[in-house]
């Protein structure tokens, strides 16, 4: 660290931190850890496969166990994932019913 970095005062902990360690941690905290059945971390852009048969209800159909759906997006909670499937609009998968390939 440079010696004439601004220090900034941070209210959770009561100390005066350098501006790019609070930024940084305050980053961090912004952030949700995705995982997977298996505990694989997911990120934006993910393939991942079904560990189990899903009913997916308003659609009609049940997703198979082995289905693979590619590209997902997270979603900001810890436990749903966007995806995207032929013939299903706006699918939201938990984590926990799905495996990292």
């Amino acid at each position: 660290m440079s010696g004439d970095e601004d220090y900034v005062y941070d209210e959770d902990s009561g100390e005066w931190l350098p501006a790019s360690e609070l930024a940084a941690k305050r980053a961090a905290e912004g952030t949700v850890e995705v995982r997977d059945a298996v505990g694989n971390l997911l990120a934006d852009g993910d393939q991942v496969t079904l560990i189990k048969d899903l009913e997916v209800k308003g659609a009609g159909q049940t997703l198979k166990r082995g289905t693979l759906i590619k590209s997902i997006r997270l979603t900001g909670d810890a436990q749903e994932i966007d995806c995207r499937f032929d013939g299903i609009k706006g699918l939201v998968l938990r984590a926990e019913f799905v495996k990292k390939r």
